[in-house]
């Protein structure tokens, strides 16, 4: 194996491939980045056995090229292309086991792993094709993500569910005490109805990956895993074998009190009383009346915080429970300007959304105070 290419052109995908490898691995070679040279575009692969992810970038035409391919040391490389100069040029060779990078008058030698012992996620058969842009993509797993179970016994609750029919791509987060619903409208006619559901690492490799805005991607959908492939990487992980909750039925219908309030507003009051919240247990009361809401905190040092914000309320007087940090998180999810509530009684579940669009729905379980 022979190339040259910039500092910068290696470190962008390298960076990418390097955040999927485990620094803590039984086997060595999971700790390794696979570089494989075909022509003039190089391939960088790494690996944790349940997610995977390839970058790809092209080198230098001009330099004298050898097509091979090698495993290194992940964190090794990462850490000498981020000590070389911005403008550096880096040439990389293969001399028996080892490899050598050199740049200016700096020479690396770092030891090597056989590629044919780097192993590969088998790629499933059949499976839906979606193409979608990287900005809905990114906006449907950030305004959810932060619903996701972590480490919950209920497996297939540590991750979030894809589920697609003929016009709609939906993924939903739950943890239990709280739900997360966002949808994509498009035509997926061509793909037949799927659900799947990513593991929480898959969730939070993929969003960082997806960085062009404008530009598509192909999702393909299996039976054991998703894949993501652009111009510049294919990302694939392993799913969840697992039931998903009945999101559907979670979600409260009839519900006969409706409450409109500005976002910034609502969030900012719910910040400031959430301060002399119950550390461990973050509760906090509503108090709902013609015109009004009160939030009410307090805390087992007999300290108590009261803020009383405007809304649009016109119905019974009603005093429920939350959880501050569910509503936060809620809150900084929604980009609009009003937010609408809607409630039922003090022990039902109240459906939180922007008042402009419903295509973001969020379920937040009462606590009884």
């Amino acid at each position: 194996m022979k190339f040259s290419i910039s500092r910068e052109a290696l470190i962008k995908p390298l960076n990418l491939v390097a955040g999927v490898v485990e620094r803590r691995q039984t086997l060595p070679i999971l700790a390794n980045v696979q570089l494989v040279l075909e022509g003039s575009q190089l391939s960088l692969t790494g690996t944790d056995l349940e997610v995977e992810l390839i970058g790809r970038v092209a080198v230098d035409p001009d330099g004298k090229l050898e097509a091979g391919e090698i495993t290194v040391p992940a964190k090794k490389l990462v850490d000498i292309c981020k000590a070389l100069p911005e403008s550096a040029l880096v040439e990389i060779s293969q001399n028996d086991q080892k490899l050598i990078l050199k740049s200016g008058r700096s020479r690396f030698q770092l030891a090597t792993l056989p590629a044919n012992d780097f192993p590969s996620i088998e790629q499933g058969h059949g499976g839906q094709r979606l193409t979608v842009k990287q900005g809905d993509l990114k906006r449907l797993i950030d305004k959810t993500s932060f619903a996701m179970a972590q480490q919950d016994v209920r497996y297939y609750l540590n991750g979030m569910l894809f589920e697609v029919d003929a016009e709609t791509l939906r993924v939903v987060a739950t943890d239990g005490h709280r739900l997360a619903l966002a949808s994509l409208v498009g035509d997926f006619s061509e793909s037949s109805a799927a659900q799947v559901i990513l593991p929480r690492k898959g969730v939070i490799e993929l969003s960082r990956l997806l960085i062009s805005e404008n530009e598509s991607v192909e999702l393909y959908i299996g039976n054991n895993h998703i894949r993501v492939v652009t111009s510049e990487f294919t990302f694939t992980s392993k799913l969840i074998d697992g039931k998903f909750p009945d999101y559907q039925r979670v979600l409260p219908r009839g519900s006969n009190k409706t409450v409109l309030g500005a976002r910034a507003d609502l969030k900012q009051a719910f910040a400031r009383t959430a301060i002399l919240s119950n550390e461990k247990y973050r509760g906090i009361r509503l108090v709902l009346s013609s015109g009004s809401l009160q939030i009410v905190a307090n805390n087992p040092e007999q300290e108590e915080a009261e803020e009383t914000v405007g809304v649009d309320y016109e119905g019974d007087r009603l005093e429920i429970g939350f959880n501050v940090s569910y509503l936060l998180d809620v809150l900084s999810a929604l980009s609009g300007e009003t937010v609408k509530f809607s409630l039922s009684d003090s022990n039902s579940s109240a459906l939180v959304e922007e008042a402009e669009s419903s295509d973001c729905q969020y379920v937040v379980m009462p606590m009884r105070l």
